[in-house]
């Protein structure tokens, strides 16, 4: 491995967050312009642009490297929810929409649950792609009907301030569209110097492509989410803070993993590693999230710190598993029989309380 690999790495990270910043800067105005609501701007456009880089990489690396793109989308749903929503959380308490407990976050925890049962043969096929695909548009095409029979003024009065005065006309609309495709045009070329120097590091130092995807390619891939959560939860503007981070998590799957096995010559390949550990991990995070929106629509800095210990703990295991260190099995045991269980039964408890005192209110 020679210095040119960790340039082409760095320069690829760095176009893939400019190209997403440009694509996401394009769409939001668009949406905007069009009267959809700050929750779906947030599910749909914001975060599928700011997942376009995991498309991207995906894509590019099915073909060659199919660890690192099944790692890449499981990591990336990793490092959103744990990292990206405990890291705003801890800048500013986020309200969790009604909408995302009823609807969104069941439909994370699903797909998730489907990925999983289509790779169990080891293989996410073609036809998985196509149908995950299809459920990408479909669960798409109802976000956007249900926000155009929303109150259109109150979305430009709440990104007014934003956005100020968007210019409507037909050149407003063109640099817009421009942004978008420019953007798309950074993403492609970045992914692809990104996967390529992500499988040199991986050779050259002997870990296996599907750390490097869960790892290295999944939280460069997922800088455009997590600037963007951080900045809008900064703002005030949780719903796009937390919508992008849940509707990523869905497009992942639904789109970007559904592309990659219909494009690649032979689906994507899933490791008996994946379907045994980290697809298991991604679904228990997932699911980790209806108690914590349940209890008090709030998911608050305690709440954040607890994700955030949890990313930092996932990712010591995935050091300590590729070095093959003599501590992984005691670590494993720690966290299997203690810290797991312990706070399990934390956020049932907490749940449950939260559930007691809304039969109070409602007597």
């Amino acid at each position: 491995m020679n210095g040119t690999v960790l340039v082409l790495l760095v320069i690829g990270l760095a176009l893939l967050v400019i190209g997403a910043e440009a694509l996401v800067r394009g769409a939001s105005r668009i949406a905007v312009m069009a009267g959809i609501s700050p929750l779906v701007i947030g599910l749909t456009i914001v975060a599928y642009g700011t997942s376009s880089p995991e498309m991207a990489v995906s894509m590019m690396s099915s073909y060659v490297q199919p660890d690192i793109a099944i790692g890449n989308v499981i990591g990336s749903n990793i490092f959103n929810i744990l990292l990206i929503l405990g890291l705003a959380a801890l800048v500013a308490p986020l309200v969790v929409a009604q909408q995302l407990i009823r609807l969104d976050v069941p439909i994370m925890i699903g797909v998730s649950v489907l990925a999983l049962v289509f790779g169990l043969d080891g293989r996410i096929g073609r036809m998985d792609g196509i149908i995950l695909f299809t459920l990408g548009i479909v669960y798409t095409v109802f976000l956007i009907y249900q926000s155009r029979r929303e109150t259109n003024p109150a979305v430009q009065e709440e990104y007014a301030n934003e956005y100020g005065n968007l210019e409507r006309s037909s050149l407003g609309w063109l640099k817009n569209i421009g942004f978008i495709f420019g953007g798309l045009a950074l993403l492609v070329l970045g992914s692809n110097w990104l996967v390529d120097g992500a499988t040199a590091i991986a050779r050259a130092l002997g870990v296996s492509e599907l750390i490097i995807g869960l790892t290295i390619v999944a939280a460069g891939t997922s800088l455009p989410e997590l600037a963007t959560s951080i900045v809008a939860s900064v703002r005030g503007e949780r719903d796009i803070a937390v919508g992008n981070v849940v509707g990523s998590n869905i497009f992942n799957i639904l789109a970007v993993l559904g592309v990659a096995a219909i494009t690649a010559p032979n689906g994507v390949s899933v490791s008996s590693t994946a379907l045994r550990f980290d697809m298991p991990v991604m679904i228990a995070v997932a699911l980790a999230c209806l108690p914590i929106f349940f209890t008090g629509n709030l998911i608050d800095r305690r709440e954040g710190l607890l994700f955030t210990g949890y990313y930092l703990a996932y990712t010591l295991y995935l050091i300590l598993y590729s070095t093959q260190h003599s501590l992984l099995p005691m670590y494993s045991t720690v966290m299997l029989l203690f810290v797991l269980p312990i706070t399990a039964i934390t956020l049932g408890i907490v749940m449950w309380r939260s559930y007691q005192a809304r039969r109070l209110r409602l007597k």
